[in-house]
């Protein structure tokens, strides 16, 4: 049978919206004040699901406490009270929106999980306004 396990933590992060190869007009225009040269942040919330078989000998998809650690390593030691154009490499050349927050964190996650569990991500950036990946 499979299920799907949840595990919710919070870190907080600034970040410019900016495309360096359009006008300072263009990205105002289309970033608006998130585009702001001083960068703006977010109290983002982050919901990591898994989903895979119940393990017969030990009741979990996955132990939470690897989990919770997993996402401490991966995603919150490295982007909690962090500029994410600036400290965080992946960000080096794409622009940290919540889309791409989001895709950045799955691949992190990913590569550290078994195969055989599957992976979502849901990103809260604002209390109205998240992402999920994969769709």
């Amino acid at each position: 049978m499979r299920l799907s396990v949840y595990r919710k933590e919070h870190f907080n992060a600034a970040h410019r919206l900016h495309n360096p190869a359009w006008s300072a007009e263009e990205n105002t225009r289309i970033f608006g004040k998130c585009n702001n040269v001083y960068y703006h942040g977010h109290n983002y919330d982050l919901f990591v699901q898994v989903i895979g078989e119940v393990n017969p000998e030990t009741g979990y998809v996955i132990d939470m406490k690897v989990l919770s650690d997993l996402i401490k390593a991966e995603v919150t030691d490295d982007f909690d009270h962090k500029n994410l154009n600036l400290e965080i490499p992946e960000f080096k050349d794409l622009n940290p929106t919540a889309e791409n927050i989001a895709i950045v964190i799955w691949n992190r996650l990913r590569a550290k999980l078994a195969p055989q569990l599957d992976l979502k991500i849901k990103l809260y950036e604002t209390e109205r306004n998240f992402v999920e990946y994969p769709a």
